[in-house]
């Protein structure tokens, strides 16, 4: 560091760094501040660069971990970053580049040894490293004073300060101090309101903020802004450090041409971690959805204003319809909010945000219901479930949850039908030129169910596809063939296993056992079966009954179903006097008795499919619409457990901790353990 361009290998050495690391104390007034904080360095840009800079910085940390309780450096550091800010928000529409070139270079340095510290100690302590040699009046303070200090400029940054060329880097190195300052809990299974960081974040008198904080991060994630050309591209040739000054001279001058990805690969770039980093394209938006998530998915034990705030905005053009003692707290471009998301890859951040809104914002779910496109938000999730092997149990999970949502909503339901889809290529099981949205989300949904079956065995995803079709199954209209197959294939693959189950059950019954201690397994092995039997006889008694309401409410919409029914009529035959299928299975035997004597009626043995197809449809025109037993209406309602953060909280850093711009030492991590993998989240009637 200091005031020409640094290369990692030299920095142990530079003089710089030497004496800010050593043992005298450096005065704010001292002109080492301004040499010190104008060196020039790209920033890192992967994995790997933060990996090889945290190694060339490790031992002018150690050096200022002996040293600093003495010196305070590092909190005169801090001080020093705020005079920059301060600098910069009184100026903030002059050209003059050195207020935001400093600025970022005191937040990355701030950002370098606050890792360290939170990494190599833990919070604690590092808070005594920022506050040492303080005066006695400000150690009193009920909030260490230089820390909530550093987090309001942090904040001022992000709100006051305009986004242009020129300070875009300083954006971008505020937001991932913040993310670093919270990152105390990945090092720490505390919970968040015993936290000396989260309690200056929550702290009510700072609260005001909260609304605008959320409002700019949702605006920078929406808007997409790309990174001035240059700046956070590698070019041919050059290692981690180059000249931050002269890119953004020139950036304001005439900017700088970014180098292609081939030319990246070619300098050994490794493929698989530049694909990674869209976040070299649009940074700003992709740290801010981060930072947006951390900060709203913490419960400390006062309100948190960042969640509140997230679900209490409105869509600009409307009025505020808020139904709850939380106030609107600000006007949003839903809009454009909605087609960011769209066009967006389907990452699990993406679906985090989406689902937050949906869940807990009735202005963003009922906004996004009266869109006519809905496919653009809905295809997307679907090829998530499609691909399932590709992704994690989390972001299938969630992207699950999403379309249980989205089926509570009856105007969703009837649309999902009215809408068309041509090429769905991507779809391979069967090569379809024309299916309703519907259908599609069906079809996906069963494929869901059947990897479930052979990977994942996971109940709560049993339960959440089955809940989503059910809550769409009396608005089922116009179901394609294949769709129809699928449905009822679906129930004769349960039905099979079924039955090796039950049979299965009754061969471990009726054995006996030569021993006390084979009979204690034996009964073990049979209550473990008898617990998987009576899983499964739920989920077919569910698809029996998405099945009947479909007939109930749409026979006449679907022809091709009762085709099916008709072709795969032996498949109920065993549960027509099974106890926990028989009453259900009654409705079905109606259709397809009612059905199969129109048949008859017309000659069924020279019918062809059109013929069938044609005699069904003049039959539901006959058909008694009281025939049926009524049963209770399908509706199910997804909640979030009493604890959600259990699950959120891990399943965030989780995701936080993929970015291209962090690195974090795995090693000191307490965070995540297998309990917490686990899923957390319900549904109820």
């Amino acid at each position: 560091m200091g005031n020409t361009p640094s290369r990692h290998e030299d920095l142990s050495k530079n003089p710089f760094l030497g004496r800010f690391c050593g043992k005298e104390p450096i005065p704010l007034d001292d002109q080492f501040w301004s040499r010190f904080l104008s060196y020039n360095m790209r920033p890192p840009l992967t994995r790997n660069d933060q990996i090889e800079l945290d190694s060339r910085l490790d031992v002018c940390c150690r050096q200022l971990l002996d040293n600093n309780l003495n010196t305070g450096n590092v909190g005169s550091l801090i001080q020093i970053c705020l005079i920059r800010i301060n600098e910069l928000l009184t100026q903030p529409d002059s050209e003059n580049i050195m207020p935001a070139w400093q600025t970022y270079n005191a937040l990355f340095s701030v950002r370098c040894i606050l890792k360290f510290l939170i990494e190599t100690l833990g919070e604690d302590d590092m808070v005594k490293h920022i506050e040492a040699q303080l005066s006695q009046d400000n150690v009193d303070s009920l909030l260490p004073v230089r820390l909530q200090s550093f987090f309001e400029g942090l904040v001022e940054i992000i709100v006051d300060v305009p986004l242009c060329e020129f300070t875009y880097l300083v954006h971008l190195e505020a937001i991932n101090c913040l993310l670093v300052l919270l990152s105390v809990q990945l090092f720490s299974q505390t919970p968040a309101e015993y936290s000396t960081v989260y309690r200056i974040v929550m702290n009510e008198e700072l609260n005001a903020h909260a609304p605008v904080m959320i409002c700019t991060l949702l605006n920078n994630f929406a808007e997409q802004t790309h990174a001035p050309p240059g700046l956070l591209t590698p070019q041919p040739g050059s290692s981690i450090v180059f000249s931050i000054a002269a890119g953004l001279w020139n950036v304001i001058t005439k900017g700088i041409g970014g180098s292609s990805k081939s030319a990246q690969v070619s300098q050994g770039g490794n493929v698989e971690e530049l694909e990674k980093i869209r976040d070299t394209e649009t940074p700003l938006a992709s740290q801010s959805l981060l930072l947006l998530l951390v900060l709203t998915n913490h419960w400390t034990a006062s309100r948190n204003p960042y969640r509140d705030a997230l679900f209490a905005f409105a869509n600009a053009e409307d009025d505020c319809q808020i139904q709850s003692e939380t106030q609107c707290a600000f006007k949003f471009n839903t809009d454009k909010l909605f087609k960011t998301i769209c066009k967006l890859p389907n990452t699990d951040e993406v679906t985090l945000i989406l689902y937050m809104m949906l869940y807990r914002n009735p202005n963003v779910k009922q906004y996004i219901m009266k869109r006519d496109d809905i496919q653009l938000l809905v295809i997307p999730i679907l090829r998530i479930l499609y691909n399932a092997p590709d992704n994690t149990s989390h972001h299938i999970y969630m992207s699950l949850i999403i379309l249980l949502i989205l089926s509570e909503d009856e105007t969703f339901n009837k649309k999902v039908h009215d809408t068309m889809l041509k090429g769905i290529t991507w779809y391979t099981e069967r090569s379809i030129s024309e299916i309703s949205l519907g259908g599609l989300l069906i079809l996906v949904v069963i494929r869901t169910i059947q990897y479930n079956m052979l990977k994942m065995r996971d109940r709560y995803l049993h339960t959440n596809c089955l809940a989503a079709l059910a809550n769409m199954s009396s608005q089922f209209r116009s179901l394609h063939p294949y769709v129809s197959q699928r449905l009822i294939s679906l129930f004769e693959t349960l039905a099979k296993k079924h039955a090796k189950l039950e049979a299965s059950v009754r061969a471990q019954s009726s054995s006996t056992s030569v021993t006390v201690n084979i009979v204690a397994n034996g009964a073990s092995t049979n209550s473990d079966l008898i617990q998987d039997l009576t899983i499964l006889e739920e989920v077919l008694r569910m698809v029996l009954e998405i099945i009947n309401s479909t007939l109930t409410h749409q026979i006449s919409h679907n022809p091709n179903l009762v085709y099916t029914l008709l072709y795969k009529k032996d498949t109920f035959q065993p549960y027509r006097t099974h106890s926990a299928f028989q009453d259900i299975v009654q409705n079905i035997d109606s259709v397809i008795n009612f059905f199969s004597h129109k048949l008859e009626e017309n000659g069924e043995a020279q019918l062809g499919v059109n013929e069938v197809l044609a005699a069904i449809q003049q039959g539901t025109s006959q058909w008694p619409k009281d025939r049926l037993r009524k049963f209770p209406e399908l509706k199910f309602k997804y909640v979030e457990e009493e604890q959600p953060e259990e699950f959120f909280i891990p399943y965030v850093w989780s995701v936080v901790c993929q970015s291209a711009l962090l690195h974090w030492n795995a090693e000191n991590i307490r965070l995540f353990s297998p309990a917490q993998n686990e899923q957390t989240t319900i549904i109820v009637c």
